[in-house]
């Protein structure tokens, strides 16, 4: 649609400090049904800035610029309805609105329906079957899923965050606060909401079922890459005095052909070797819900190659990375 909407004039007020212009030109363009404006106003509304967070209203911008063809949106709305931005969670409607994109020409939404499709699932995105655990520990709990994830899964998950790839951060409980620490040398990226594609999603069904949990209760999935030398130095996943505690820990390993990067847990010995495709499972907690210093661990140094993991952290009780607590 020729309506004289620009991106560049938007941007250009906001440098000149004009945020009320720039909000108001993005309005009355996303009114008119420009594509492009829609697609910047339901960004807006779902960073917070310039305008408040809205999630409902984010998605009716989300859906009329998918409607008319903006790619990126169509994707991202995939996701946000699959996952319950705004609203319910809805697989079946998020499933319809990837066909619809396909339907578009969206080459990307092509080539993730083509995943959704060769994966065993139920109505609702769950897993028709799960692989046999092998317990590798009985207490605390620490337990193998091999081959949770096919190769293609793995490269999906690899690359949906690839691009933010930047140094990893830890949590420090004195500030509640993410920072950089000399515990962690790997390179870190988080799998955002409007990231979770249905591949994605998929996925963290199957984690959630085979560690007996509800999807909701996962944190954001983050990725990590080690070159050689990098590693995570032995520390705990439980944060001290969380009203929302990081009951579990899931690993996904995405690759192989590298040397070193083994998990160690030096309390009990042991030290498992990354296989493509297997999840790595622990509890954080004690009975008490107190942290399991047992569950101390490390990921080796990577001595050549490169090691891609997935981390899920998984809490007591729902976790929304719009609040996160």
């Amino acid at each position: 649609m020729a309506s004289g909407y620009s991106n560049a004039v938007v941007d250009r007020l906001l440098q000149a400090g004009d945020v009320r212009g720039a909000v108001t030109l993005v309005e009355h363009h996303s009114a008119s049904g420009d594509r492009d404006a829609c697609f910047q106003l339901a960004m807006w509304l779902l960073i917070g800035s310039p305008i408040p967070r809205d999630l409902p209203r984010a998605m009716l911008a989300l859906n009329a610029a998918a409607k008319a063809g903006h790619g990126d949106a169509a994707l991202m709305e995939v996701a946000l309805v699959a996952n319950g931005a705004g609203g319910s969670p809805d697989w079946l409607r998020a499933l319809g609105l990837l066909r619809r994109a396909v339907e578009q020409g969206n080459a990307i939404a092509r080539a993730h329906l083509a995943l959704v499709d060769a994966m065993a699932l139920d109505a609702h995105g769950g897993p028709r079957h799960l692989p046999q655990a092998e317990i590798l520990n009985d207490s605390p709990r620490i337990f193998r899923l091999p081959k949770l994830l096919t190769p293609a899964e793995c490269e999906h998950l690899a690359m949906s965050s690839a691009d933010l790839l930047q140094p990893a951060v830890v949590f420090d409980p004195a500030t509640n606060r993410m920072v950089h620490h000399p515990v962690r040398t790997s390179d870190n990226a988080v799998i955002g909401p409007t990231r979770e594609s249905l591949v994605v999603q998929a996925i963290l069904r199957r984690v959630a079922a085979a560690t007996g949990t509800d999807v909701h209760q996962g944190e954001q999935v983050s990725l990590l890459r080690y070159s050689p030398g990098q590693q995570y130095r032995p520390h705990l996943d439980a944060i001290t005095g969380s009203a929302n505690q990081r009951i579990k820990t899931v690993l996904l390993y995405l690759n192989e052909g590298f040397a070193g990067g083994e998990t160690r847990f030096d309390q009990l010995g042991i030290d498992v070797v990354a296989r493509g495709g297997d999840a790595l499972v622990f509890d954080n907690v004690l009975e008490d819900g107190r942290p399991d210093p047992r569950v101390r661990h490390a990921g080796l140094p990577v001595r050549a190659g490169v090691k891609w993991v997935a981390t899920r952290w998984i809490r007591a009780a729902p976790y929304s990375p719009w609040n996160p607590n």
